[in-house]
């Protein structure tokens, strides 16, 4: 029964520890409620001039620091994807779209079409561009999302953005 419990324990752990590993990406596509499917690489990302950001503690759940990200820059999101599409002619119906944005290794993240576009988190959602000296194409953890405004900045912390699925509340 020990071994049984012991092996279990070794296993969990190395699953675990697997969850944390992030495989980079090397772009990320938008699909879903869009009229036509879009795909971002590096350098469409590269494209557009990049802002120096103020250095951010990444916390838990909980508010605790867990590492901290340094030396960055980035561009806004909604900068990036503003030529979006949606599979809706009203402007006054873009409040029922949400974005799932969905890392390589499945972790996801909603933001409000008014979230990106109708509010200051909107001037603070970042697709990190460099981090630690390190330039886009060499972060371990790109593509890098970050909102160093949210109080808990570790909730909306996504490494190796893959893609970007776009739905419509009911």
């Amino acid at each position: 029964m020990k071994t049984s419990i012991g092996l279990f324990l070794v296993f969990v752990s190395l699953h675990v520890a697997a969850q944390k590993e992030i495989k980079p990406t090397i772009e990320f596509s938008i699909s879903g409620e869009v009229i036509k499917e879009l795909t971002f690489t590096l350098a469409d990302i590269g494209k557009l001039p990049s802002k120096s950001i103020p250095d951010v503690a990444i916390t838990n759940h909980l508010g605790e620091p867990r590492n901290a990200a340094k030396q960055l820059t980035g561009i806004l999101l909604k900068d990036l994807i503003k030529d979006v599409q949606l599979k809706e002619e009203s402007p006054k119906r873009f409040s029922e779209f949400y974005f799932t944005f969905i890392a390589v290794d499945n972790y996801k993240v909603v933001y409000s079409w008014n979230e990106i576009f109708n509010s200051p988190t909107g001037d603070n959602l970042y697709v990190i561009t460099s981090r630690d000296g390190k330039k886009l194409s060499d972060m371990e953890d790109r593509i890098l999302i970050l909102t160093p405004t949210d109080f808990k900045t570790g909730r909306r912390h996504i490494k190796g953005l893959a893609k970007i699925s776009v739905s419509r509340a009911e």
